[in-house]
């Protein structure tokens, strides 16, 4: 059930912890007490008096990312897992009541929504639409020019713009790579936006051996162009570029470094791909 994050916080069981909860977006559009249609709005009637509705919600938006802590949550979330109040606290180096103050705003915004499992509390992005949001706002963003900063911070940018994970598919230069190579391959079109090939869904369900009943029954996109904010190119979003991400996660193929977004290709997923789609290991290295 969604509801307001109260004001106790609970530190335990992070986002890499077997007890992390996976919270379904289904049905959680609408948190209580907040909006019914806290991102959006219908068309204004004639004499109404919501001629401005589209243009409110818009700054309503804008508002809730304006501020860096609570931007900085949303970035965090991107990794497509679900996090403790206490988690994005010490994560953005607030205290924990100012954290559960904006978490109640991303809430009340319709961009999180909590669940509990056990005595934990869980937020995690509203769904792949957040994050498509969030994700694209971010690439049409300058790239920063930060002051010189520490060798790990330079290590953990380097991890990331190397291969992270967007929500729940795979981005950074591996994720443009396995897009370019499945292009290359004639399993994915670019002319026109992104589409599947037959060659495509044949690969998907018969190479990877994911059931079409999952690729069918989404209400997503199965494919879709997801611009890269560190690449300056597209990578492949929707259904199949989530089943391709959580394929390779439960071969090892590909690995989480710590509890971020930041992902790395192991040994065995450098011979896969390069197997199953010519990639070669130096370009994802």
């Amino acid at each position: 059930m969604i509801s307001r994050f109260s004001g106790s916080t609970s530190l335990g069981g992070g986002p890499d912890s077997p007890g992390a909860a996976s919270i379904s977006p289904s049905g959680a559009s609408t948190p209580l007490g907040a909006d019914p249609t806290p991102l959006g709005g219908g068309p204004a009637s004639p004499g109404d008096g919501s001629a401005d509705r589209g243009g409110s919600h818009l700054a309503r938006l804008a508002r809730l990312l304006a501020d860096d802590t609570r931007a900085t949550f949303c970035l965090a979330l991107l990794n497509g897992q679900a996090w403790t109040a206490g988690e994005l606290a010490r994560y953005a180096g607030v205290a924990p009541s100012t954290a559960t103050e904006h978490i109640n705003r991303l809430i009340d915004g319709g961009l999180l929504v909590e669940a509990r499992q056990g005595r934990h509390r869980y937020v995690q992005l509203a769904s792949p639409d957040v994050a498509q949001l969030l994700e694209e706002l971010t690439a049409h963003l300058d790239p920063p020019r930060p002051p010189a900063r520490s060798l790990r911070q330079a290590t953990a940018s380097a991890a990331l713009a190397r291969g992270r994970t967007c929500y729940d598919h795979l981005a950074g230069r591996l994720g443009v790579e396995i897009t370019g190579a499945m292009t290359r391959t004639g399993l994915l079109q670019q002319r026109t936006g992104f589409a599947l090939t037959d060659a495509g869904l044949a690969w998907l369900t018969e190479t990877l051996d994911i059931p079409a009943a999952e690729l069918r029954e989404s209400r997503r996109p199965l494919a879709r162009a997801c611009l890269d904010w560190t690449e300056r190119r597209p990578h492949l979003a929707g259904v199949a570029g989530a089943r391709i991400c959580r394929y390779l996660m439960e071969h090892r193929w590909v690995d989480r470094i710590g509890s971020g977004r930041a992902v790395r290709v192991t040994r065995a997923g450098e011979v896969a791909l390069a197997d199953l789609l010519g990639i070669d290991p130096a370009a994802i290295a």
